[in-house]
């Protein structure tokens, strides 16, 4: 993926857009230099990831009322097994 350059004044003015919206790093640039980058931590999901992820929660929600188990009983079995992990 290519790296975008831009000035550091188009950066501040426009950073909402580059912070919500950018899915290329930026090379922050000052008179020609660069000084800085911002690497994207978060992109946007596509249409296919989120009706994976909703195909996922659908999946969970019928296996756990088949089993008669609750979310929160799944919580303390959790729980428990992640301290018993630390000792």
């Amino acid at each position: 993926m290519a790296t975008l350059r831009v000035g550091i004044r188009e950066f501040r003015e426009k950073l909402a857009a580059y912070l919500l919206e950018s899915q290329a790093p930026v090379a922050i640039t000052r008179h020609g230099d660069t000084v800085g980058y911002y690497i994207p931590a978060r992109r946007k999901r596509s249409v296919a990831e989120r009706a994976a992820f909703k195909d996922a929660v659908d999946r969970l929600q019928e296996t756990l009322k088949s089993e008669g188990l609750s979310e929160d009983e799944i919580v303390k079995d959790f729980k428990a097994w992640r301290s018993g992990r630390r000792k």
